[in-house]
């Protein structure tokens, strides 16, 4: 396993990173949390993400006790707050008072005296931004956080965020974390090469495309029982994804990668890391063999002319 500076900052995250949005409290019992976090571990990965609103605190409590036998200092745990957490008109949003109460409670569910890294989960309309930031600073001068982050967040509301910072002699924000994956590139326009002026990592998700990017997923045929397309509750980003006319390119994409000796998975991880501005991609993993095989992404040597045959082919102008 590889590791990357978190942006500007001297924290090291390994390239990639186990999230648990769908899995770890949800899908996962503690014991099947343990052996996913356990396999993690053994391949190198020491960055964790999550959230409070992540089965309503559950998936926070999985990962606390699956880590609780490791020494603190050798891992990274992200976590975030925004999204609702209760029916109280105080139960969301970047307000100080929210922000103050989410990280205490992710920290009991956490088991543990801080986190490496918390992260806004999106943009509040109705908070004003200075005082966000002046609450997640306090919350860094007493030592229960890092570094912080958002995800989300359009560049200008980045650039709005660091500047900001700055006038308030305030810890800037270190990370963003958005989606970003072969079928999906909007951050390339202004979000990554803001960020990367501005010395922010990109921690992004759903590399994979929800599992897309992986071949499980055939034209012409319903997804597989028990995948995350076939679950009504967990697919309800995936509607163009599923398209016959996207899922022809990437089995198409995946049969060119064999012949080059290739795994879907690992190379589509791969490409998202051949970024510089992106720090760590996070996976999910409902077993320890899935984690096995998508840590292969880290230190992947793959030729420029192979990743842009890749792109041809996702964009349909290709004819291998």
């Amino acid at each position: 396993m590889n590791y990357r500076k978190l942006g500007r900052y001297g924290i090291r995250v390994s390239e990639v990173a186990l999230g648990g949005w769908l899995t770890l409290g949800r899908t996962l019992d503690d014991r099947a949390s343990d052996a996913v976090v356990h396999k993690a571990l053994e391949v190198g990965i020491n960055f964790f993400d999550t959230a409070d609103v992540y089965h309503q605190g559950e998936g926070e409590k999985a990962l606390g006790k699956a880590l609780k036998s490791q020494r603190r200092e050798s891992v990274v745990i992200a976590t975030k707050c925004y999204f609702p957490f209760g029916e109280g008109p105080n139960d969301r949003g970047l307000s100080r008072k929210h922000i103050f109460e989410s990280l205490h409670n992710s920290l009991k569910r956490l088991n543990t005296d801080y986190v490496d890294l918390y992260q806004f989960h999106r943009f509040d309309e109705e908070t004003p931004v200075d005082e966000s930031i002046r609450a997640v600073d306090d919350l860094i001068r007493q030592g229960k956080v890092l570094y912080w982050g958002v995800s989300e967040w359009s560049a200008q509301q980045i650039r709005n965020a660091v500047d900001l910072a700055d006038r308030l002699n305030a810890n800037p924000p270190a990370s963003n974390q958005p989606i970003y994956h072969m079928l999906n590139r909007y951050i390339e326009d202004e979000v990554l090469p803001t960020s990367e002026k501005l010395g922010m990592g990109q921690v992004v998700f759903s590399p994979l495309a929800q599992g897309v990017l992986t071949g499980k997923y055939l034209p012409g045929q319903p997804p597989p029982t028990g995948t995350r397309g076939a679950d009504e509750s967990s697919n309800m980003f995936m509607g163009n994804l599923l398209k016959d006319e996207v899922l022809t390119r990437v089995q198409k994409l995946k049969g060119y990668l064999e012949g080059q000796g290739l795994q879907l998975a690992p190379f589509a991880l791969a490409w998202c890391l051949r970024q510089r501005g992106v720090s760590s991609v996070i996976i999910g993993a409902s077993r320890p063999e899935q984690v096995a095989i998508n840590a292969q992404a880290s230190g992947l040597s793959v030729e420029e002319s192979v990743f842009k045959a890749a792109e041809d082919i996702l964009a349909g102008e290709s004819t291998h």
